[in-house]
């Protein structure tokens, strides 16, 4: 058993199955890999884990995630999420509003989960290779976000409120069944990468020369 003050817990693929009730009992734990153990589920008891700064569910069988997770208010640094069978987020997850890295690619999400739109802090989402078919217009609140990979998913077109994320710098947007972009993209005063790339169900506005014109590079 790993001492309480260890502040990094690594048990990345050790075939676990569960996790082991000692690993909550670590209550000065910062950072937790637990990415690659055939997990299927994670016990509340997570959310008495009140330091940690970044945690790693990746590449498990979770089709939930406990709502206690939202609890660890100052997680700040990564939540990774990625490769699993999660259909939605809990509600409580609006609460991670100091959270800059999330990924939640690889999962079946048909639905965009509202309460990443609270996640104020935000700086890099990954979404992509999921299900989605839109995006809320609350979206805008992320407006600390450079980077949006919905690289993927079946959108046909963005929300209009994405006009006033004026941090955005990378947006990817390949394989998805677009048939519009919101004429409001063009106001993004930061915009450095658009991929669109695999993309065959719409011509190119004429704006998007435009972002040529700045140094904006598309791909398409």
């Amino acid at each position: 058993m790993v001492r309480d003050s260890c502040s990094y817990l690594n048990l990345w693929k050790k075939n676990l199955g569960k996790v082991p009730e000692s690993v909550w009992e670590q209550p000065g734990l910062e950072s937790l890999v637990l990415a690659d153990n055939q997990l299927s589920e994670v016990s509340e008891r997570i959310g008495a884990l009140k330091k940690l700064r970044m945690l790693d569910l990746g590449h498990n069988e979770l089709t939930r995630v406990p709502e206690s997770l939202g609890e660890i208010e100052g997680l700040t640094d990564f939540l990774y999420l990625h490769d699993n069978r999660l259909t939605s987020l809990p509600a409580s997850f609006g609460r991670l509003a100091k959270l800059r890295y999330l990924n939640i690619s690889e999962n079946d999400f048909e639905e965009f989960p509202e309460c990443i739109c609270r996640m104020a802090s935000l700086m890099e989402l990954r979404a992509s290779d999921n299900s989605l078919t839109s995006l809320p217009d609350g979206i805008a609140g992320l407006s600390r976000l450079r980077e949006l990979h919905l690289r993927n998913n079946k959108l046909t077109s963005l929300p209009v409120s994405i006009g006033s994320m004026l941090e955005l710098r990378q947006v990817d947007l390949r394989g998805n069944l677009l048939t519009h972009l919101p004429e409001e993209m063009a106001a993004l005063p930061r915009l450095e990468k658009v991929d669109l790339r695999w993309v065959t169900t719409f011509e190119l506005p004429g704006w998007m020369e435009e972002f040529e014109r700045r140094g904006c590079v598309v791909y398409r």
